[in-house]
């Protein structure tokens, strides 16, 4: 599995691709925006998108799924709690910085459920506390996990947004991530990876005590 990351939208949130380098089957993982640099890309490497999903609801996490949709006729995928984020523009807060967008269109999934998808196994875990629904897609095999705004380096998400709650992420980061092997490598929503070993020792945000 190769993963490539763009930086897309108006806040560079950043978006993977998760390629399988035999089949070229990808899957795509939170589409803030779009730009000629990815596009180009998926065409060049000739990829067969199968798939996106989502980490969590927010306007600079989900504002690039039409121009996907517009080529691929794929599903979209969302933690079922923040399917209601989706569709407010007041909730998943693009009406702050855009003239509005939703999307009423995408499926929604549990924690633990297992996806197949472009020949990798992926696991739904649940992670609420910057949204209520928000999730992160754990790729045993790759020791890879996609955190979205849930863990960053040195960091969690904003909890103060409608629906947030610095409890919930602090017990999301310290009993469904930090269970993961120390050696797994997070891929954030915003800025560079890290390892949840690194986090563990260093995020002054989840530190026990």
């Amino acid at each position: 599995m190769k993963i490539e990351k763009f930086p897309l939208g108006i806040l560079g949130a950043n978006c993977y691709l998760l390629i399988n380098e035999e089949t070229k089957d990808t899957v795509v993982v939170d589409p803030g925006g779009h730009s000629k640099k990815f596009t180009a890309y998926i065409e060049e490497e000739k990829l067969n998108l199968v798939a996106i999903l989502l980490t969590h609801g927010h306007f600079d996490h989900i504002m690039g799924i039409d121009s996907i949709l517009e080529n691929w006729n794929i599903p979209v995928y969302v933690e079922e709690e923040d399917l209601p984020i989706m569709t407010d523009p007041e909730l998943n807060l693009s009406s702050s910085y855009t003239n509005g967008y939703s999307f009423d269109g995408a499926k929604p999934l549990k924690d633990g459920q297992k996806l197949e998808l472009a020949g990798e196994t992926i696991e739904v875990i649940h992670t609420p506390g910057h949204t209520m629904g928000g999730c992160c897609y754990y790729l045993p095999v790759e020791h890879a996990v996609f955190s979205g705004d849930t863990l960053f380096q040195r960091s969690v998400g904003r909890t103060d947004f409608p629906n947030s709650s610095q409890d919930a992420i602090v017990r999301s980061v310290r009993e469904r991530l930090f269970a993961l092997p120390d050696d797994t490598i997070v891929y954030p929503g915003h800025m560079g990876e890290t390892k949840i070993e690194y986090e563990k020792l260093h995020n002054p945000y989840v530190q026990e005590g």
